[in-house]
């Protein structure tokens, strides 16, 4: 008697949250199949591609990625204990500065931002915040800034089953006070 091979259990399913690395926290909708034409030796090609189509929690944008290079595309959302495990003690270590070549702090920064992992997101939050505190920073760095905190929200506020609101009270309460240094 032959057994019946048991269907791997979906990692992406209806209604879970995932992160995607340029749009913060979103929730799969669904899965949908499109046809797309592709071009083989000049030729066009119909292919019937499938999705997960995922929506971004911060603004409502639809996102379609394809089940094939979900895993390089999203992740899951970090776990409510590695929040205050990982993440908030980020924002308590030294932060990087630019030091006399902002160019390359500028390109580490946005590397960061677009790697989809939550603790180089904090890394961006914490080092601007600590800049603008005590430099001041660009609006090119406080756009950076904005989108880095919005994008840790609302990932923690997933995480931690809170609202955006009260995710960025608690990055702010984390986030250390720090008085511009007058040379006295």
């Amino acid at each position: 008697m032959a057994t019946k091979a048991k269907k791997p259990k979906e990692k992406y399913r209806p209604n879970t949250f995932v992160v995607h690395p340029h749009h913060g926290a979103a929730k799969v909708i669904r899965k949908v199949n499109k046809n797309v034409e592709i071009f083989v030796e000049g030729e066009p090609k119909s292919k019937r591609i499938q999705y997960f189509e995922i929506e971004v929690l911060m603004d409502g944008l639809t996102v379609m990625v394809p089940v094939d290079a979900v895993d390089e595309v999203i992740r899951p959302v970090i776990s409510k204990s590695a929040v205050s495990r990982k993440v908030f003690p980020i924002f308590k270590e030294k932060p990087e500065e630019a030091g006399t070549n902002w160019s390359r702090w500028y390109k580490v920064l946005t590397e960061k931002m677009t790697s989809g992992d939550v603790i180089q997101v904090a890394e961006v939050v914490r080092d601007l915040s600590h800049a603008q505190i005590n430099k001041g920073i660009s609006p090119a760095l406080k756009r950076m800034l904005a989108k880095a905190r919005m994008t840790l929200a609302s990932e923690i506020a997933c995480a931690l089953e809170i609202d955006e609101e009260a995710a960025v009270q608690k990055i702010n309460q984390y986030l250390p006070e720090e008085e511009p240094d007058d040379g006295l």
